[in-house]
């Protein structure tokens, strides 16, 4: 049986484990690069990896990366479905904790 908050349509990335840059930081790290800071800094400021930064300023470095991995057998090379269930139920059980109180 499916949980309650997973019928609830939330467009909200703030319950999304998976956002590392909301998009009001997307947006707000270009500025900073033309201001003269340095890409390993702003990834220092929003505690992600430089590459992560890379690929907001440079598109199509991440459209190479994107391709060059489906070459290679694109996202189910490392797909282990008993690892991906258990990982869904622990996200579940956090999104209910988190979302109990509009239930």
């Amino acid at each position: 049986m499916p949980y309650k908050t997973d019928k609830l349509k939330l467009d909200n990335v703030f319950f999304d484990k998976r956002t590392k840059i909301l998009p009001c930081q997307k947006l707000l790290i270009p500025f900073l690069y033309e201001s003269n800071m340095s890409i390993r800094s702003i990834a220092r400021r929003y505690n992600v990896d430089k590459r992560a930064i890379q690929f907001i300023l440079f598109p199509e470095r991440h459209q190479k990366n994107l391709d060059d991995r489906e070459l290679r057998g694109g996202t189910m090379r490392y797909y282990d479905k008993e690892y991906h269930k258990e990982q869904m139920k622990i996200h579940r059980k956090y999104k209910y904790e988190k979302l109990k109180h509009l239930l």
